[in-house]
This record gives structure tokens, C-alpha cells and sequence, in this order.
């Protein structure tokens, strides 16, 4: 099965260039995977110890980088490789403060695995989360290479559960200890037959905590809340968009608002503000003197969202009103937000943990949307005893980013 998993990943190197003539995000990996060797040899000091940090996308970065900052300080003398399989990860990070260089992981074929791995050499390698790559993991293991998995989740949806995936059980075995994120993936990994693993919790948790610390001051966002109820929205697609315009277009003045939506493509951002019957701004087309007598602003641009957060009386993330995923409920739960969500979010165990705790309030319609927000808007108690149990939600789940450092200090 090993091989002719190497065949079909080789198969799919060679197709998938005709598939970007069809996608825009698929060309930009494409291009550049052609670049990656070349910008290791350039980049790399040969000889000089390096770690090496792989993140699937723009989620994983952020989980892994409360743990690059520990190993920044803790290994000053090595330098860092930080590789993306995504676009939407690598084209928004790729100049960040902490790698010698960043780059696209090229395709898990032996061929690539082997030349990859002969420029980077690295002393430690870790994956976050739950990409799993039997070629990478396979020489890493040959290579005695140490290989470590943070923030990891296991769930017996994955291939290593079927019948048809077991093979890659024993890619696993490169790994020299699994730091995962809950019980429930010490019980899946268990059923394995792995006994090396913490559960030691989600870095992302340290890396949110941290925010509250920065300076979060914006002064644009300032200026248009104005003081007044501020109801921000995070991350939405066109099934969270929906229901936000429909209460805003029937409640009008009732709050001011920020949209901030996953897409930012000029046509959708004209139709967004299109709908919307209050006065509208748009991030890009700011008029300063006049901000304040606005009644939504539109944020169509990246890189903000994390800062007007803070600013926020009440959030709602978007993903999970469609099928598309949640997106980060732990930013505004930093600030002591009440946050709303849709109601998809089997595979988000934070969510589901602060809707337990009522720090969260999941809604599946237009109806118990415009309950819940209208309830958190009137109501000061509720909204205030809901943004505390969200604070209190992250800085009791702060750690896993010591439970590595301390581990590799043993």
C-alpha cells in the first residue's frame, strides 16, 4: 500500500498543474512549490542546526507559534524552516519574524521527501496538529531524525481507523512523543497501540492568551464605535452574511457593527454592503472625519480582525451557520466576549466545551439568532457574566506551550 500511495501522490504532482489553469489558489501553490528548493539552498546557512516546523495552513502557524517563540529562545544558536502545504497559510505568512526560511512542503513523493530533507537536515522536526505525511514521517524515522506532534488530534474518522489506512500506522512510529490536545485523542491513539504521548492541551490557547498582553489599539475602530454598542463579526461567509443583514435591515440603530468576512473579493464585498439598508463604510474607502456616523463598517482587507476583537461588547464567528468550519472562537473569548456561532461545529472541541460552560450560544436560524443577539444586547448582566465565563474560559486552558519546552528540557 506504500507504494502505491507514492505513485498516486507522484500521479497527482504530475495532473495538478492542469487543475490551477482552473483555480487561483491552486496556481499559487503550484508556482510556489517550484521556488522551495531554491529558496532553502539560498536562505539556509549549510552546517548551521536547524528545527524544522511544518503547518498545514494559517491555523497551525498560529497554533505553532507560541512553541516557535519558546524554541527561539531556547535554541537562539539554530535556524528555523517553516513549511505550508496551503496557500492561505504561506502567502499570508511567509515573511515572518521567526523562520531563515518559509516555504511550500513539497508533495510527500519519495523523491522530493528525500531532496527536501538532504538540504534542511533538521535536528528536530515537528508537525502541528494532524498532518500526517508517510513519506516525510517514514524518512524522519530513518534518519533518527527527532520528530514531535503538537497540539495533536486523533479521531477515528481519520485513516488510520480503516481498514484502507492502516498501513499508515506505522509512520507514526517516527514520531518520539505526541503532545495532544484532549483525552479523546489519547483514547483514539491508545487504540493504536501508542503509549508516548501528554495530553498536554492547545497552544492556541497560550498563543490568544498573549494577545490581551499587546497593544490592541485601533485607533480607526475607536473612532467609529464611538462608544456605543459594538457587535463585531468575524471570519463570515455568505450563511453567516444572511443572518447578520437580516437583523441589521430590521433592527436598525439597535447596535453598530464590523464585518469582517472570510472572503474579501471585490464583488462579494460590494454585494455585502449592497444588502445592508444602514450607512455603510467600507475599510478600504475610510473616511475618518466621517466614520463615526456610520452604522456598519466593513473590514475588506487581512491582518485585523485579532485587534478589532478587542474592541468587540459582543462577537459572532462565522463558518459553522454553513459547512465550511468554524473559525477561531478563541480570539474573542481572550478579550471576555460573549460569542455567537452557527451551529456546525462537531469537529471544534473548544466550541463545544465554552457552549457547555454558557460562554458560547450556538444558533441554527434566523429565529435564534436575532433571540440570542438581541438578549446579549439588552441584557448588561447576561452579556457580562457570558464574556467573563469566556475569559476565564482561556486562562484556565493556558499550559501546553510550557508541557513541550519542559519535555525537551528533560
Amino acid at each position: 500500500m506504500h507504494k502505491l500511495y507514492s505513485l498516486l501522490i507522484t500521479l497527482i504532482q504530475a495532473l495538478i498543474p492542469v487543475a490551477g489553469f482552473f483555480n487561483a489558489k491552486l496556481k499559487k501553490s503550484i508556482v510556489g512549490r517550484k521556488h522551495t528548493l531554491k529558496i532553502l539552498k539560498k536562505e539556509l546557512i549549510a552546517g548551521k542546526p536547524t528545527i524544522w516546523i511544518h503547518a498545514a495552513s494559517l491555523g497551525e502557524y498560529e497554533q505553532g507559534v507560541p512553541v516557535l517563540e519558546e524554541l527561539k529562545k531556547k535554541y537562539p544558536e539554530h535556524q528555523m524552516v517553516i513549511s505550508f502545504f496551503s496557500p492561505s497559510g504561506y502567502e499570508i505568512k511567509k515573511n515572518n519574524a521567526f523562520a531563515k526560511a518559509t516555504v511550500y512542503l513539497p508533495f510527500d513523493t519519495p523523491k522530493n521527501v528525500t531532496k527536501f530533507l538532504d538540504i534542511v537536515s533538521p535536528e528536530m522536526a515537528f508537525f502541528v496538529k494532524y498532518e500526517f505525511w508517510p513519506n516525510y514521517l517514514s524518512e524522519l524515522q530513518r534518519r533518527k531524525i527527532r520528530t514531535f506532534l503538537i497540539s495533536g488530534v486523533f479521531r477515528e474518522s481519520q485513516p488510520f481507523f480503516k481498514p484502507y489506512g492502516k498501513w499508515m500506522t506505522a509512520s507514526l512510529k517516527s514520531f518520539e512523543h505526541f503532545f495532544l490536545q484532549n483525552e479523546d485523542s489519547a483514547t483514539a491513539l491508545q487504540k493504536l497501540g501508542f503509549e508516548n504521548f501528554s495530553v498536554s492541551g492547545d497552544t492556541r490557547y497560550d498563543r490568544v492568551s498573549h494577545q490581551i498582553e499587546m497593544n490592541n489599539t485601533l485607533d480607526f475602530v475607536h473612532t467609529f464605535k464611538n462608544d456605543k454598542m459594538c457587535v463585531v463579526c468575524g471570519s463570515t461567509w455568505a450563511e453567516d452574511d444572511d443572518v447578520i443583514i437580516n437583523y441589521i435591515n430590521k433592527n436598525e440603530g439597535a447596535a453598530k457593527f464590523i464585518i469582517a468576512p472570510h472572503e474579501i473579493k471585490p464583488e462579494k464585498i460590494a454585494l455585502l454592503a449592497s444588502s445592508i439598508k444602514s450607512r455603510v463604510m467600507l475599510y478600504s474607502q475610510m473616511n475618518a472625519a466621517s466614520l463615526a456616523s456610520y452604522d456598519v463598517l466593513i473590514i475588506d482587507t487581512i491582518g485585523l480582525l485579532t485587534k478589532i476583537y478587542s474592541y468587540a461588547d459582543i462577537a459572532y464567528v462565522g463558518g459553522a451557520m454553513g459547512t465550511t468550519g468554524l473559525h477561531n472562537i478563541l480570539e474573542p473569548a481572550t478579550f471576555g466576549v460573549p460569542i455567537i456561532t452557527g451551529g456546525n461545529f462537531d469537529k471544534f472541541p473548544e466550541a463545544k466545551k465554552l457552549q457547555q460552560l454558557a460562554g458560547l450560544y450556538a444558533v441554527t436560524n434566523q429565529a435564534e439568532f436575532d433571540e440570542r443577539l438581541s438578549k446579549l444586547i439588552v441584557d448588561e448582566t447576561f452579556r457580562a457574566q457570558t464574556g467573563m465565563i469566556a475569559g476565564h474560559f482561556i486562562n484556565s486552558n493556558t499550559g501546553a506551550t510550557k508541557a513541550i519546552i519542559d519535555y525537551l528540557n528533560n
